[in-house]
């Protein structure tokens, strides 16, 4: 089927450091075995933010003009001869993959680690291989389909971790993955969750929400003078976390969401004997580990990169409305055309009234009927 003829549709498009433009597109029919998406909502996550601000993510950088976004969601407008599985008009998530998370040639929509490189979701309509669009169900909406994206994140990273009923769960860093990582263990049934972050205003976002049972704001402290430094001063802030909390054995998992290398030491420190720690934040390139400290009590240290066949789960979760208050992670929403200044929002942290910054959705003027 033909798609509507667009000869100009728009994509936020970035050419370097803060260098971000919205250009006029040709709009081509999809080709065999893709579907043709009008983007409804797309969240920024910390990947865009790395790339609007210094044109890469950490390794990767730009070598060609790149459109960003992968957490999105829209209205299928056409589909390509082969397409069987989906319709005109059908509402679906949107899978950034073209192959899988650990394969050689994985390409992934907003990302140069490949060139060329593919481009993402921040445009009103995109061509999509048809194998990873999700049919939303119909209690799900636009937003929250985007939010599927972040969310599989956390249940790849949750099956890694092999997460499960009545355990204690320690998350360091409540930004939005750190927030669904909160949530989703307790769907599972964790018998504690807390959470530690250096900013009060999320933690206590965290607290009256229901997302943490428990949160601490971690001291600030002097830059440490030397690796050995920094590794001591870990150890002291993760006793007085142990304390705090009143877990003194450590808890069973630990999901490290900020990549930044003092958490990642005190996570060590924070895991029960035979625990584990997963790493899901991406930050520091190098870094320093008490390797000593886990390998005598048996601390499992696992990585976890995007996802890999979480989507289904992911929205028949959401469907599920098992996770609570996901509504309040989206705050603020912009058109299309003002990208730009909502990732400037996104770098403050904070918007004009003062007022916390998390979750942003670009929207691409689909008429509100879809929404």
């Amino acid at each position: 089927m033909s798609p509507t003829v667009l000869p100009n549709h728009q994509a936020a498009v970035l050419y370097g450091p803060k260098d971000l433009r919205v250009d006029d597109r040709t709009l081509w029919p999809p080709q065999h075995g893709q579907a043709q998406v009008a983007i409804v909502a797309t969240g920024l996550c910390g990947s865009d933010l790395h790339y609007y601000l210094h044109g890469r993510n950490g390794d990767f950088a730009l070598q060609a003009p790149l459109v960003l976004g992968h957490e999105a969601a829209g209205i299928v407008t056409a589909v390509g001869p082969g397409v069987k599985n989906l319709v005109p008009g059908q509402r679906v998530a949107v899978e950034a993959w073209c192959r899988y998370n650990l394969c050689k040639n994985l390409r992934f929509a907003s990302s140069a680690k490949t060139f060329p490189h593919l481009d993402g979701t921040l445009q009103e309509r995109m061509n999509h291989p048809a194998h990873v669009l999700h049919p939303l169900p119909d209690n799900v909406s636009f937003e929250e389909g985007a939010l599927a994206e972040p969310l599989s994140v956390l249940l790849h990273a949750s099956r890694r971790a092999a997460l499960s009923p009545g355990q204690t769960v320690l998350v360091y860093g409540v930004g939005t993955i750190g927030l669904l990582a909160c949530a989703l263990a307790k769907s599972y049934g964790s018998s504690r969750v807390v959470a530690v972050d250096i900013n009060q205003a999320r933690l206590a976002f965290a607290k009256s929400h229901g997302f943490a049972d428990d949160v601490f704001c971690l001291p600030a402290t002097p830059r440490a003078k030397s690796p050995e430094d920094q590794l001591r001063k870990a150890k002291e802030n993760a006793d007085l976390l142990l304390e705090v909390f009143g877990e003194e054995n450590g808890f069973d998992v630990v999901f490290e969401c900020t990549g930044a290398e003092p958490c990642i030491q005190m996570a060590i420190h924070t895991a029960i004997t035979g625990g584990r720690v997963m790493l899901i934040g991406m930050g520091t390139r190098s870094t320093s580990l008490p390797l000593s400290a886990a390998a005598l009590r048996e601390v499992d240290i696992q990585g976890s990169f995007r996802y890999a066949n979480t989507y289904p789960d992911a929205l028949d979760l959401l469907a599920s409305r098992k996770l609570q208050n996901l509504d309040k992670l989206v705050t603020h929403h912009f058109d299309l055309s003002d990208t730009a200044h909502a990732f400037d929002l996104l770098t403050r942290g904070v918007d004009e009234q003062g007022d916390m910054v998390l979750k942003i959705m670009i929207g691409s003027g689909t008429p509100p009927s879809h929404r």
